[in-house]
Formats: structure tokens, C-alpha cells, sequence
């Protein structure tokens, strides 16, 4: 690490390790409802076998807890112990029955148990604040990405390319390994913005080339910007540069006179009356000569004009502009020093490379056999798939020359589960979850279904983009249908979105028999909709249902995260880590960065 700024204070191993307990005592018994499929909620009665309740009561508490107790103005969590008694379990789930009895409670603890509440995470504003203390930070341009992508890439780039160049010029790589960079923003961004050197990786060829050809339009687009900014500035300077010309040359002429009689007066003075002063005078003739030259010896406070400019153009990583008119003036007036660092910046800004490599990353995978450069540098990812996000950790640990990484993860239903029933006679080694010693002696096993429900956002249903309720109502009904008239009892089949594009529940589930290869003349118009009639009374229990697992998804990310940053706190050689919340989570619901710094060498 190149600098030597105290970071922020985090939570020790067990600390966190306490937190992971209580975290785990509550989704004991609230994980059946995470783990529970929407598809077969009436087929295997989801609502009778797991909640006590009425819909009607549970959306009502629901509705009203989100709306009155926001995540931001919670009271701490063992205020809410003593007053709701979150820790005793008894209180939210029947001891005897194991169903949901307690609403209140229950949204209560999973808004203590998620990750904004717990404690543990680093504010954004104070790690940037301590990594941008080093004077001689790197400053990138005034350029936002929404110039050349859309709004939410635009956001998670634009905040996760600034921290990245903290973190970079804090450990002071030049370097940085963009694993899973996909259509490859973030890395031409970082290359384009900041100057690195990135390396892209991505396991699809697809991506590859879309990205070497985005970057290169983007490039186009980025010199274009920049030649535009560089004519307004160019044009200042010359605007300037101008008027201080003529101002200067009438100072300088009203100099001259004012010098010439001033010495035309003292000659009057010395000589005897009626004798002419002599011409010949050296004084005299310097003045006459600026006077038949008044530019020979005026430019300084011009030159002063362009030292003002040009550390600005100095900035610009594309090959700064050089003034076409006044050339010879410029020259002039940049020092040996400014031209080195003009040198400098022009050969850094030849460096700058975004190169796109298609590999198919594992915790095992030798970096150096696909970048023949490497050199020390920082692992990074934005939105790393599945395996991915906890194999950039692995590889991190054990690789001297990668001295930082900023990870944010997604796609939890992708992760490999050591423990889980599916994969028990599977023969692979590192496994997506769980990464931390104690989760692994506790043998803890999410499950598919709850990993899928840890993707679901309680800030965009609080915003009104809640789940789809109709389309899941639809295909709930569905499987009950296909479960009794065709004897089908579980149907994982992908069939693509048959709901968008249906005109009604009667063409939906024709569409879907279709796409199954099932006889649809095998179940009439009127049986269709005599299912749909009997299960649309009870509608209101699905979006009950669907808001439980809502306000349970928050606890099962923390889970993976808090397993992740425990698995970083459990190595020897790791300085720093941390999880910090970069994304507004309404704009970008993966909002949670793990980020780690290795130990000085």
C-alpha cells in the first residue's frame, strides 16, 4: 500500500461473527418463506402450511410498518430487542406450528437484521474522504458517463470509477483487472476518465467483441467531446491573449513617450541653454528602437495569459491542442518543466489502454497466463454474476500482485451452495456460498429459492414497482391446472414471456401448453376459467405472500455479504475491508461493494 492514511474503523471477526448468529437465529424460522415457490403456492397451500394470519391483516401491517419505521430512521437494533423482543422468536413464529403470528415483529427484525442496520458497513463519503487525501491523486476530467450510456449504468459507473481511482492511487497501481466487465463500461470509462491500464475479462466472445467495438465508438465519441472542449478553451485564450495585446501595446507606447520626455526634459536640464540634446545618447536610442519595435520586449504579461491556460489544457488526456496563430508565443511562455509534464501526459495518455479478453474466470484461474503485463494491481467488478463475485475474492487472497478489490455482486441464484441437497454428490471444490469458516461448520444452506428471493428490492416496492402480482397469480393458477389435468407436479421448463405477450389467463395458458408440447384440447375454455374464478378470491394471499418475501430479501443478501466480508477478515494478509453502500438502491438495487486492501509489503 503506498499510503499510509489510518482507514476507517470496521468491525473485528467476532463482531461480525455475533452478528452472523443473531442473523441466523431469525432465519431459521423465516427462511421456509424465502424458500417457498411462488409457482406452487396454491398446489402445495403456501398460506396454510406457513402463515397464521389473514392476507388482509398481513398487507395492512405490512403497508403500515414500511411506511412508518424507513430503514434510515431505525432505532438500534438492541432498542428494538428490548421493546419488540426480536430475540425471542416465539413471539413472530408459533413454537408448536412454526407459522408466521406475529407481523410486526417480524418486518421489525428483518429491517434490524439487514445489512443497513447492523452496523457494519463503511459510509461511501468517509472512505472517499481518507483515500483522497494523498495530494497527488490523479484528478480526472469534468466528464460525466451519462454522456455516452444510460442512466443507471450511467450512475453506477460514474460513482464506482471515482472510488476506484481512490483506491488505485491509494495503493498506487496503474493497473486495474475488470473481471466480468461485460459490454466493458466501467473499464472504457476508467481507461478514457482516469488513465489506467484496464484489462476487461469476460467469459462471453459475444461480449468481447461488442465491447472492443463500443470502446472504440465510445473513444470516437470521448475525442469529439474533448475537441469541442478543447476549441472553447483554445478560443478563450486566444480572446484573451488579444485584448491583453492591445492593452499591452498602448501601455507600452504611453511607457515610451513618458520615458522619452522624462530623459528629454533631463537633457534640457544638464545642457547649456540653446544647445540641442544629443540624440546619439544610449538611453535615447533604446527608445527609439522600442519605439520603432513595441513588440520586442512587451510579452511577459502575455505570456502570463497562456500560463493561466495551459495547465488547464494540460489535463486533457487526448493530445492537447497547440494554439495555430500564436504558436512561437506559447512556446515561449511554457517552462522546460511544463513541457516535460506535457511530455509526461502524453505519453501516459498512450497508455491508456482498455483491452477486452475473453476468458472464463475461475477461484483457481492464473491471471498471468492471460494478461502477459501484469503487474501490481486492482481487481474490480460491477455486477459479477453468480460464482463470479466470490471467485474475484478468492483470487484476490492469493495473488501477491493484486493489491486492492471492489466487488459488488448480483445474481444470487447463481451461486453454487456447498450444502445444498442438489449438489451433494457434485465434485467440485470452491463453491459460491458459504465462503467463511462459520457458515461452513454450521453446514447453513440457503437454498435456490431464497438466494432468487435476495434479488427482490423493498426501496422499489416502497416506490411502486413492486412485484408483478398478475403475472404470478397467472402461473401459480397455471400449475395447478397442468398438476391435475396432466399430472405434472413440478415444471421448472424455461418458456420464455408468455405473460407479456398474452390477451388474456385463457390465451396465456394456451400459449404456455403450447410451448410445453401438451395437448391444450385436452382441457376446455370453461375448466381454464373455472380455476381461474376459484383461485381469484384468493388473490390477496399470493401479494401477501410475495410482500413477506419482500421484506425477508434484505436479510438473505446480508447473509451472503456478511459471509463474504468474514471470509476476507478470516486471511492473514488483508489490511482493510469493508462493505459500502455505492449505488442508490432505487436506481440500483445491488447497491453493496466489498472492498479490501492487501497489507504493505
Amino acid at each position: 500500500m503506498a499510503a499510509s492514511c489510518p482507514l476507517p474503523d470496521t468491525p473485528d471477526l467476532p463482531t461480525l461473527r455475533a452478528k452472523l448468529q443473531g442473523l441466523l437465529q431469525f432465519l431459521r424460522e423465516a427462511l421456509p418463506i424465502s424458500s417457498a415457490h411462488t409457482v406452487d403456492f396454491y398446489t402445495e397451500s403456501m398460506w396454510d402450511q406457513l402463515i397464521d394470519l389473514s392476507p388482509e391483516t398481513v398487507l395492512a401491517t405490512l403497508r403500515r410498518t414500511t411506511a412508518e419505521v424507513r430503514p434510515s430512521e431505525a432505532r438500534p437494533l438492541v432498542e428494538a430487542e428490548r421493546e419488540s423482543g426480536i430475540s425471542d422468536f416465539c413471539k413472530i413464529f408459533c413454537e408448536t406450528s412454526q407459522k408466521l403470528v406475529n407481523v410486526e415483529v417480524f418486518a421489525l427484525a428483518a429491517q434490524y437484521y439487514s445489512l443497513q442496520n447492523l452496523g457494519i458497513c463503511t459510509p461511501f463519503e468517509q472512505l472517499l474522504t481518507v483515500l483522497q487525501r494523498k495530494q497527488n491523486q490523479r484528478i480526472g476530467e469534468d466528464v460525466k458517463p451519462e454522456h455516452f450510456m444510460n442512466m443507471k449504468k450511467s450512475h453506477e459507473v460514474h460513482i464506482m470509477s471515482e472510488l476506484i481511482n481512490s483506491i488505485a492511487d491509494f495503493c498506487g497501481v496503474q493497473q486495474v483487472i475488470d473481471l466480468g466487465s461485460g459490454k466493458g463500461y466501467l473499464s472504457s470509462f476508467l481507461s478514457l476518465k482516469y488513465g489506467f491500464s484496464v484489462y476487461g475479462i469476460d467469459s462471453s466472445d459475444v461480449n468481447t467483441r461488442g465491447a472492443k467495438e463500443r470502446n472504440r465508438k465510445l473513444t470516437r465519441q470521448w475525442r469529439l467531446y474533448h475537441t469541442r472542449s478543447r476549441s472553447d478553451v483554445s478560443g478563450l485564450a486566444f480572446k484573451m491573449t488579444k485584448e491583453r495585446k492591445v492593452q499591452n501595446e498602448i501601455e507600452h507606447k504611453a511607457n515610451i513617450e513618458e520615458e522619452y520626455n522624462k530623459n528629454a526634459l533631463n537633457q534640457e536640464e544638464m545642457s547649456p541653454p540653446g544647445i540641442l540634446p544629443d540624440f546619439s545618447d544610449p538611453v535615447i536610442s533604446k527608445i527609439k528602437k522600442q519605439m520603432a519595435n513595441p513588440h520586442a520586449q512587451q510579452p511577459q504579461e502575455e505570456n502570463l495569459c497562456f500560463e493561466n491556460v495551459f495547465p488547464f489544457i494540460d489535463v486533457l488526456p487526448i493530445e492537447p491542442v497547440e494554439p495555430t496563430s500564436s504558436s512561437g508565443i506559447a512556446n515561449r511562455g511554457i517552462s522546460d518543466a511544463k513541457k516535460e509534464r506535457r511530455k509526461a501526459s502524453s505519453k501516459s495518455s498512450e497508455s491508456n489502454i482498455y483491452s477486452p479478453l475473453t476468458s472464463f474466470i475461475t477461484a483457481d484461474s492464473e491471471l498471468c497466463d492471460i494478461i502477459n503485463d501484469l503487474e501490481d494491481c486492482l481487481m474490480v467488478g460491477l455486477h459479477t454474476c453468480g460464482d463470479l463475485a466470490a471467485n474475484t475474492l478468492r483470487i484476490f487472497t492469493s495473488k501477491n500482485e493484486i493489491k486492492g478489490v471492489c466487488s459488488v455482486g448480483c445474481c444470487y441464484h447463481l451461486l453454487s451452495e456447498e450444502f445444498e441437497k442438489q449438489l451433494r454428490e457434485c465434485t467440485q471444490e470452491k463453491w459460491g456460498f458459504p465462503m467463511c469458516q462459520y457458515l461452513k461448520e454450521e453446514r447453513w444452506c440457503c437454498g435456490r429459492n431464497a438466494r432468487m428471493s435476495a434479488c427482490l428490492a423493498l426501496e422499489r416496492v416502497a416506490v411502486g414497482h413492486g412485484l408483478p402480482t398478475e403475472s404470478l397469480f397467472y402461473r401459480a393458477v397455471l400449475q395447478d391446472i397442468i398438476k391435475d389435468c396432466f399430472g405434472i407436479t413440478k415444471c421448472d421448463q424455461h418458456v420464455g414471456k408468455i405473460y407479456s405477450k398474452s390477451s388474456s389467463f385463457l390465451d396465456y395458458v394456451r400459449k404456455f401448453l403450447a410451448k410445453l408440447g401438451l395437448d391444450e384440447h385436452k382441457v376446455s375454455e370453461k375448466i381454464i376459467m373455472d380455476y381461474y374464478e376459484k383461485y381469484k378470491l384468493r388473490v390477496s394471499e399470493l401479494e401477501a405472500f410475495n410482500m413477506l418475501k419482500v421484506v425477508l430479501a434484505p436479510c438473505i443478501e446480508t447473509l451472503i455479504l456478511l459471509d463474504r466480508l468474514c471470509y476476507l477478515k478470516e486471511q492473514e494478509d488483508i489490511a482493510w475491508c469493508s462493505l459500502v453502500k455505492l449505488f442508490d438502491p432505487v436506481t440500483s438495487p445491488r447497491c453493496y461493494a466489498i472492498i479490501a486492501l492487501k497489507k504493505q509489503q
